[in-house]
């Protein structure tokens, strides 16, 4: 019976559901993984074997990789596998894995995993690390599932008093930021900071100069 219970909770300590912190807090609606693909991670994640995914990162060609899988995290029912790579964490959306196979290696990992604190440590250096950026929006409320579709993440959201709502985004970098805004026309106006609304605005004078009526 003991073990049976060590393996119940060694199980358990494996898997995170509805954490406080949301690492994309963008989509409210669940994600489609194939069964096959779910199986598979879950099985290298129990047995503490090594796992080789098919992943399509954003914008990238999928390629095969192996991992060392640490946990599953299910937000906002959009699943997360936690994992190592090369001794570097990593991060990989279970609906962008397009194929899976447990392997025989033992995975590189320690014994116990507190996910929850792993979670946010991660959750927490994914919003402040790199060259990402952080944008404040108005946006048109029937634009907005566009908006946060091309965001990383949105930290914060309230409704101004026009009716149209105001969002705190983070973006890739300097060059998503104004790529999505642009996307957006006049459906949406970037509040913050000053040098993404400057940008814009030369990018609008320079179609507007091109585009003028000829006298």
């Amino acid at each position: 019976m003991r073990g049976h219970r060590d393996t119940a909770a060694g199980v358990a300590e494996r898997l995170l559901i509805d954490p406080e912190i949301d690492l994309l807090s963008r989509r409210q609606v669940a994600e489609e993984v194939p069964d096959t693909v779910v199986a598979e991670v879950r099985r290298a994640v129990f047995a503490g074997h090594k796992l080789r995914i098919h992943y399509e990162a954003v914008k990238r060609a999928p390629k095969w990789r192996t991992v060392d899988p640490i946990g599953l995290v299910t937000v906002r029912e959009q699943g997360y596998l936690l994992a190592t790579r090369s001794g570097a964490d990593r991060t990989y959306r279970l609906s962008r894995i397009l194929a899976a196979e447990e392997l025989a290696e033992p995975a590189q990992r320690a014994d116990r995993v507190d996910l929850d604190r792993e979670w946010q440590d991660r959750s927490t250096r994914f919003r402040t690390g790199g060259d990402q950026v952080t944008v404040l929006v108005r946006v048109d409320p029937a634009r907005r599932e566009q908006l946060v579709g091309t965001a990383l993440a949105v930290l914060a959201e309230e409704s101004d008093a026009d009716g149209w709502l105001r969002l705190e985004v983070t973006f890739q970098d300097s060059r998503h930021a104004e790529w999505a805004l642009w996307q957006l026309a006049t459906n949406a106006e970037a509040l913050a900071p000053q040098w993404l609304r400057t940008s814009l605005h030369r990018r609008a004078a320079a179609i507007a100069t091109c585009y003028r009526e000829s006298s």
